[in-house]
């Protein structure tokens, strides 16, 4: 029996944890109360249950990618660098569930969106020199707010001004 090593696990259970934490983090800002459901969707919304079964998808896949991106990256600095790009992108993961949700701002979160889809490309672009699996196991985070930053456009259309 080939049994795991410890510290071979160390980086599977901190990315699990930081991936736990963030979607934790993003689910005490995200309230679907009535201010969510008066604003007017567009018809192509996914329903409201689709979002938690999308999101553990990719925060999952996010996991699996630090993951293999810690394990090939060559040195320290270059491993700092890479969960600092992790942890910026946590932060604006984060954030953009508090200005939508919490602060009712989806006009300042639709700016913000696209400081989020940057740092997914910021991550993919870090990890693809040295796994290239790491780097698309980040390609539907990348599909899935690019598609989330076209329904918050959608409801700032519909629903503006705010503020």
């Amino acid at each position: 029996m080939n049994a795991a090593r410890p510290g071979r696990l160390k980086p599977v259970a901190t990315a699990a944890l930081a991936a736990f934490a963030v979607a934790a983090a993003g689910g005490a800002v995200t309230r679907i109360d009535d201010w969510y459901r008066s604003l007017v969707k567009p018809s192509w919304q996914p329903p409201d249950w689709a979002f938690g079964p999308a999101w553990t998808l990719i925060f999952g896949l996010a996991a699996a990618a630090g993951v293999l991106g810690w394990r090939a990256m060559p040195s320290h600095r270059h491993r700092m660098w890479l969960l600092g790009a992790f942890a910026l992108n946590g932060a604006l993961n984060v954030s953009w569930s508090a200005l939508f949700f919490l602060a009712r701002r989806p006009d300042l979160a639709l700016y913000e969106v696209g400081l989020l889809w940057l740092s997914i490309l910021l991550l993919m672009h870090m990890l693809r020199p040295w796994s290239a699996r790491a780097a698309a196991l980040l390609l539907p985070y990348a599909l899935w707010v690019a598609f989330a930053a076209a329904l918050n456009g959608a409801v700032v259309s519909l629903n503006g001004p705010f503020g």
